[in-house]
């Protein structure tokens, strides 16, 4: 069971159109954030819509397909893995972040 102890599997929207990098020695970067929604009644018995942001990074191949084919508003899904990070900001406060690393994307819209 230990393939399963840290792999998120996402379904939903591109926030933005993804920001692609490329450094010294040809190393490959894409970040981009991707919407997922779900659905409750609440108490009166309405719909209620809950979306949820995250932030998402490619590397490598999949992030050279992440800035040749995705772009904002496109319905994808992505298999990856949970990350956390830290850093300083500007004025020396330590910040945080949790990330999605994508190791597959799959584009569900249909082509136009």
């Amino acid at each position: 069971m230990t393939t399963l102890s840290n792999s998120v599997h996402l379904i939903g929207r591109l926030g933005m159109d993804p920001k692609f990098f490329e450094f010294d020695g040809g190393k490959m970067k894409a970040t981009f954030s991707l919407a997922t929604s779900d659905y409750y009644k609440d108490a009166k018995g309405e719909r209620v819509q809950q979306t949820q942001w995250h932030n998402i990074v490619a590397w490598g191949k999949t992030a050279k397909i992440a800035a040749d084919y995705l772009t904002k508003g496109k319905e994808i899904a992505l298999e990856g893995k949970l990350t956390n990070r830290s850093y300083e900001d500007k004025e020396g406060n330590k910040k945080y972040i949790t990330e999605v690393v994508a190791n597959q994307i799959l584009i569900l819209d249909r082509k136009s």
